[in-house]
């Protein structure tokens, strides 16, 4: 006697395995929410306007073509951090020639007040704002973001990324989707997606074209989150799998 295996849909599991499986989809669910709004934080605002925009991820990958690296952090993800009027003292300062004794009387109280609780030095992936040097090191036209980073944000994406669909493609796979193929293709899009978005990262430092591919990939990959979290959800709180859903009967 030969028997076939058919996956176990949620009807089919034991409670314990469906109550982990709720804990780690509500927590994903969580994590999912602060990240879109990290990655509004840190990018909104970059090319001057309010709220996210294309030109703001051009700027974040490719740099600006007209401002410097710390009016494009003052414009965009430190733009909270500092009221309007000492925002604009310190871009007048950049832009009027950045001199010593400009910065001394203006922009030095200004960094000691608001920003070197953070720009210390003791962390290495924020600029260091202690001194007059250190200053003029990020007035410089900003570029975008830097090899390094890339190369540290991918690896951290990659892995990361991974694991979390990895997981989510787990528990969906207990859905029940009449069509296998759909089912499959839920699974696949979202590692088609990482791919798509942290590889036109490094396109869009290179064409700011490419910045339309980085909101294509992170939209599929919100699509695909999306899909197989609401289904899975529903699936293990409300839904009666239709009957001879689980193991497959054996067949000579």
């Amino acid at each position: 006697m030969n028997g076939r295996f058919q996956y176990p849909l949620f009807s089919d599991l034991p409670l314990a395995l469906k109550a982990l499986y709720i804990n780690i989809l509500l927590i994903l669910g969580i994590g999912y929410i602060f990240a879109m709004i990290q990655i509004y934080e840190v990018d909104a605002g970059r090319d001057g306007r309010r709220g996210l925009s294309v030109e703001d991820i051009k700027i974040a990958y490719s740099g600006s073509k007209s401002d410097t690296r710390l009016e494009t952090a003052l414009k965009g993800p430190m733009s909270g951090m500092l009221p309007a009027e000492e925002r604009a003292t310190i871009i007048h300062w950049v832009r009027s020639g950045g001199g010593e004794a400009d910065y001394q009387a203006h922009v030095d109280p200004i960094l000691q007040a608001r920003c070197r609780g953070c720009h210390n030095g003791s962390n290495p992936h924020l600029p260091t704002l202690m001194s007059y040097a250190d200053v003029r090191a990020v007035s410089q036209l900003d570029t975008g973001v830097s090899i390094g980073t890339l190369v540290r944000v991918s690896h951290i994406h990659l892995f990361g990324l991974t694991f979390i669909f990895g997981f989510m493609g787990l528990i969906f796979s207990h859905a029940y989707i009449r069509n296998q193929t759909l089912k499959i293709v839920a699974v696949c899009v979202p590692f088609l997606a990482i791919f798509l978005d942290i590889a036109s990262w490094w396109l869009t430092k290179v064409s700011t074209g490419f910045a339309y591919v980085v909101i294509i990939g992170g939209g599929l990959m919100g699509l695909s989150f999306a899909f197989q979290w609401l289904i899975s959800f529903y699936q293990i709180w409300f839904f009666k799998s239709p009957p001879h859903q689980g193991r497959a009967p054996e067949r000579a």
